[in-house]
C-alpha cells in the first residue's frame, strides 16, 4: 500500500471531507458523489470515490462469503474497516491512495484519473 502526497492548491477542504466520507461510508457516499454533478468531476474526488466504491463492494462480497466461518469473517470485516479509516484519513490529509490491484483496475476501466 503506497501513497503519494501531492500538495495541490486545487484540492479544497470540501473535497478532502467528501473523500474521507467516501471511504468511511462506502458504498453509499461514492454513489451519492456519482449523482452530484459538480462533485463527480472534481479531480481529487474522482481519484478517490471510484476506488472507495470498488473496495466497499469487494469487502462486502468477501465478508458475506466468509460469514459461515465466523472468526475469519469477523477478521475480514474488521481489517476492511481499519483500511477504510486509514485511507480516509490519508484522503483527508490531501494524499492520493493506491489500493493494490483495485486502483489499477479502476484506472484501467476509466473510472478514475
Amino acid at each position: 500500500m503506497t501513497e503519494e502526497k501531492i500538495l495541490d492548491p486545487n484540492i479544497t477542504s470540501d473535497d478532502k471531507l467528501w473523500a474521507l466520507l467516501a471511504y468511511l461510508f462506502t458504498p453509499l457516499i461514492p454513489i451519492v458523489l456519482l449523482l452530484i454533478e459538480d462533485k463527480k468531476n472534481r479531480p481529487f474526488l474522482k481519484a478517490h470515490y471510484p476506488q472507495a466504491l470498488a473496495f466497499g463492494i469487494v469487502a462486502a462480497v468477501v465478508s458475506s462469503l466468509l460469514i459461515p466461518f465466523v472468526f475469519i469473517g469477523c477478521i475480514t470485516w474488521t481489517a476492511a474497516a481499519v483500511f477504510q479509516i486509514i485511507w480516509g484519513i490519508k484522503a483527508y490529509n490531501g494524499e492520493y491512495v493506491n489500493i493494490p490491484v483495485l486502483t489499477d483496475f479502476v484506472k484501467k476501466q476509466g473510472w478514475a484519473d
